[in-house]
């Protein structure tokens, strides 16, 4: 019978001494026959939790953990050669640890490889979490230079991958954020230079770009990924009315509301989850929607109605079906808000979600290509029209792979760090396509809800589970399609259904209805 140990160098090979031993680790011991092809088992190993895969034969032993934010890789999805984290969608590769998929931006630390019953250990200590790939430096000399616009995950993606990929040139990332680009909330370090400035125009003829202080940059590749804005509103002077775009005003909508009456205005994603963080914060919450429900174009009306009645049980009170027409001051500071209803709400604190617009006028007169919305358009190689200047993130509009090469604006974290990666790899002149399946969750009342795909234009929503009783699983149909997936307390399904959707796998109505959802696992 075949017994597998993980074994490991001694301290002195690590140290860098010649003396070639290895240790058994003790407290893995698995034997052939619990671990078949295509499966993957948490093991301890001297107190720490480690994830052993067995794929065509061949074993691995890696990380248990994402790198995101720490959830349990054996709760997620196993699909070929890579493992699709549950909560937020990170995928990893089982064989060498590297991040395949965003959200995050570290790997995963890889313990050993074993192939033939021989181990091939990787001198990494047990402890660790997370595993940083090397990245290369400038090199002295070289003058050409990739200005990137915008501080936010696309800029931050893009110069890593730079530099991982041994680019030897200057990075420059300009943005007016008074913090470099930021993790949620992890910061980071890119080698690269910041200069925290406005870009005001780009004059692609001379490839130079020029900052709100007046002066110009040179660059010999551009990256656009100057992400959204949020749309205002009428009040928005006012002391106390809040738009929720970077660091500062997240600190500043917390400290203002603790003890406060805080009105949030629209019922989407942003102004859900600002509901659901101040419930037990403020005084009191009114949240303000224009549907029946919230998230009803997105997620269904069904849906929407649960997420509403969680939120009420926090103590926030709905205004549906309605507009603000008006948010009254005195003396410069916020007092309540009139409804189209005639209902007054009093407010010492109100935040704006309803909408945002893709930070791209500084392009007029440059020629680089926008669609009606605003969103610059690329190619699968987040080309823009423009030689030698590329865009990423919540600005772009790019073509969806799993919709036909539909042209899209998604503003979703993960899409862009991917978004950065892709554009970096065709600097580099290393031809790679945007083919990543959007993956978004949104954290509402101590809970999350999982969403893959691009649901826009379904027609019919299939669930399994009960929504009533907060855990179940959502197809959503077009053209006898599943096109997009939710759930709640339902993982790792969403997860299975962004691997089968990432392999070019349709997923059929016929398959959604089935009472056996076996074909998740494929």
């Amino acid at each position: 019978m075949f017994a597998l140990h993980l074994a490991r160098m001694n301290k002195q090979q690590e140290a860098g001494q010649s003396e070639k031993q290895e240790e058994e680790v003790t407290g893995l011991v698995c034997l052939e026959a619990d671990l078949q092809d295509g499966q993957m088992r948490e093991v301890a190993v001297d107190d720490q939790k480690v994830l052993l895969v067995r794929i065509q034969g061949q074993y691995s032993a890696v990380g248990s953990r994402c790198s995101h934010y720490s959830a349990p890789l054996i709760k997620g999805a196993l699909v070929g050669d890579r493992v699709r984290c549950p909560f937020h969608g990170a995928c990893f590769n089982v064989r060498t640890g590297d991040i395949e998929e965003y959200p995050g931006l570290d790997s995963i630390p890889i313990l050993f490889y074993l192939v033939l019953n021989h181990i091939y250990p990787h001198l990494q200590s047990l402890t660790l979490t997370k595993r940083v790939k090397e990245m290369f430096a400038i090199q002295p000399g070289t003058k050409h230079t990739v200005l990137l616009i915008g501080g936010g995950p696309a800029s931050l993606v893009c110069a890593e991958t730079l530099r991982q990929n041994c680019y030897p040139g200057h990075i420059v990332i300009v943005t007016k954020d008074s913090l470099p680009p930021i993790d949620k909330p992890k910061l980071s370090k890119a080698l690269c230079g910041y200069v925290l400035l406005q870009v005001v125009s780009v004059h692609p003829p001379d490839k130079v770009v020029k900052m709100s202080d007046g002066t110009s940059k040179r660059y010999d590749q551009l990256l656009i990924a100057t992400g959204s804005r949020p749309l205002s509103c009428p009040g928005s002077d006012l002391k106390g009315v809040h738009l929720l775009q970077s660091y500062d005003d997240a600190k500043e909508i917390h400290s203002s509301s603790v003890g406060q009456r805080a009105v949030v205005i629209g019922a989407s994603f942003i102004g859900m989850e600002v509901a659901s963080y101040l419930s037990d914060k403020a005084t009191s919450v009114a949240l303000v929607g224009s549907a029946s429900y919230p998230f009803e174009k997105s997620l269904g009306p069904e849906i929407g109605k649960m997420t509403m009645a969680m939120l009420e049980e926090k103590n926030v009170k709905f205004f549906m079906n309605d507009r603000v027409t008006e948010i009254r001051g005195e003396n410069g500071k916020v007092k309540n808000v009139v409804l189209s209803s005639g209902a007054v709400l009093e407010a010492d604190v109100v935040i704006a979600g309803i909408g945002v617009i893709p930070n791209s006028d500084f392009l007029a007169g440059s020629k680089v290509a926008v669609d009606s919305g605003k969103a610059v358009i690329v190619d699968k190689y987040m080309r823009t029209n423009i030689p030698d200047i590329f865009s990423a993130g919540d600005v772009a509009s790019f073509p969806l792979s799993i919709r036909g090469d539909q042209q899209v604006n998604i503003g979703h974290w993960q899409m862009s760090h991917s978004h950065g990666k892709v554009a970096a790899l065709n600097m580099l002149k290393k031809p790679t396509k945007i083919e990543s399946v959007p993956f978004f969750w949104s954290a509402l009342a101590g809970k999350s809800i999982r969403y893959t795909g691009y649901g826009e234009g379904y027609t019919e929503i299939l669930v399994k589970g009960k929504v009533e009783e907060r855990k179940f699983l959502a197809f959503y149909i077009k053209d006898e399609e599943v096109v997009a997936a939710a759930s709640l307390m339902f993982d790792p399904a969403v997860a299975q259904v962004a691997e089968l959707m990432a392999e070019g796998k349709n997923i059929t109505k016929k398959q959604a209805q089935s009472d056996d959802l076996s074909w998740l696992q494929m």
